[in-house]
């Protein structure tokens, strides 16, 4: 079972998924959403896991769309459970500009999401829900620093 602390990030996860997909699927209501960059994708987010809530808001590019691209094809496995540790202090929401298929071992998994899990001192970890929801860790090799220091957050 998950410890308490990667249940609610896990959950904070959830939100920004749901949140991000009734606001697509309600176009009256787009005018309260963040708005799409000139690419026409949906923006990169932070979350504040200490705060609960989205602290940036952040223009998705070409950049950030060859992050993505980076940590998935460098995927090494599913994760191990997390434990609960104050380390784990952002979850960074990277959508695509198209579906990504991930596949490891005997799991495969489409989604137009990634969560990143940063950990200070730790191995980052991918969050992925598969089309009916489901979420998967993942572990990946690709450095998150040139990622890290785009976004800003945490300040180096």
């Amino acid at each position: 079972m998950y410890p308490k602390r990667i249940a609610a990030m896990l959950l904070a996860c959830c939100s920004l998924f749901l949140f991000a997909t009734l606001a697509s699927a309600y176009p009256a209501h787009r005018a309260h959403t963040a708005p799409a960059t000139e690419t026409g994708l949906k923006p990169v987010q932070v979350f504040d896991v200490a705060a609960g809530k989205v602290i940036k808001t952040i223009p998705n590019d070409a950049q950030y769309q060859s992050f993505a691209s980076s940590w998935v094809n460098s995927i090494s496995g599913l994760a191990p459970q997390v434990t609960n540790d104050e380390s784990c202090s952002y979850v960074y929401r990277v959508p695509l500009a198209k579906a990504v298929t991930i596949k490891t071992n005997d799991v495969s998994v489409t989604s137009d999401d990634l969560f990143l899990f940063y950990c200070k001192d730790k191995p980052p970890i991918l969050l992925v829900f598969d089309e009916k929801r489901r979420p998967y860790l993942f572990l990946f090799k690709a450095d998150i620093k040139p990622f890290l220091q785009k976004v800003g957050v945490p300040a180096s």
